[in-house]
């Protein structure tokens, strides 16, 4: 199935809001206003679809115009069905100038025999920021199904006036890359990725990585937690454990420490 989502967030009177907004099967946006007096947009991506089926083309295209500030959030886990050949998505996120975007959906679940490409191209203004995240999971482990995918790659591209200024490219396919071996996940089942890139002036991505650093102490008995700077302002956060829900809850805390920057 070919579906789609485009949203534009605009801004005008010193609030963000919906400028337009188009969706087709099994996609539906609503809005969720815990923090209308921010004057920021927060829209929750829902599906009718009980996960992603083999033969899927989801393309997310999301625009925000100079000044708008959009949350995007997700219902639930994102779970990709037994495929035969395999399924894509494709995710164009363009940010004008002083804009601000953040999206830290739910863990992905990959089910046996799954087969999942996904791929981000984001254009960042100036003066402006990006939060995004993924959470990949072994799969349903109740059901002793452990990294029995076929293949996943999540590829992720930001540019900014033009030039590459991050790339992110997770893989991972059993069958050719051992996943319990020195360097992968040795004895992990989760594996979480969050982005941030800035390109305002004043951010101080040390004390960033301090505050992020400090609150991962609370999880330490559950995940094992690194940040890694970026030369200019910038970094990563990358997480390994056992547990979707308590690592969407960290990054969920990050976002909001990232998300509050003037």
């Amino acid at each position: 199935m070919e579906s789609r989502l485009n949203i534009i967030a605009g801004f005008k009177g010193g609030e963000s809001y919906v400028k337009d907004l188009y969706v087709s099967l099994p996609f539906r946006v609503v809005s969720v206003g815990q923090r209308k007096s921010d004057k920021k947009l927060y829209q929750m991506v829902m599906s009718s679809s009980p996960g992603i089926l083999d033969g899927d083309h989801y393309h997310l295209d999301v625009a925000l115009e100079k000044g708008a500030s959009l949350q995007l959030q997700s219902q639930s886990y994102q779970r990709l069905f037994n495929m035969k050949d395999k399924a894509v998505q494709e995710l164009n996120v363009t940010m004008e100038d002083e804009t601000s975007f953040a999206y830290v959906p739910h863990p992905i679940v990959p089910h046996e025999d799954s087969n999942f490409k996904s791929k981000a191209n984001i254009q960042i203004g100036k003066n402006s920021q990006i939060i995004i995240s993924e959470i990949i999971t072994c799969g349903r482990k109740h059901y002793g199904e452990v990294f029995k995918l076929k293949r996943f790659q999540n590829l992720m591209e930001i540019y900014h006036e033009n030039k590459l200024v991050v790339k992110d490219n997770v893989v991972i396919q059993p069958d050719m890359i051992p996943i319990s071996s020195i360097g992968n996940l040795e004895q992990y089942t989760h594996q979480g990725t969050l982005i941030f890139y800035s390109t305002k002036e004043k951010v101080d991505k040390n004390r960033l990585i301090e505050e992020i650093v400090e609150a991962a102490e609370q999880y330490r008995e559950e995940m094992e937690v690194g940040v890694s700077a970026m030369e200019d302002h910038g970094f990563v956060v990358r997480a390994l454990g056992h547990g979707g829900e308590r690592m969407y809850n960290f990054f969920l805390h990050v976002q909001e420490i990232l998300w509050s920057l003037e």
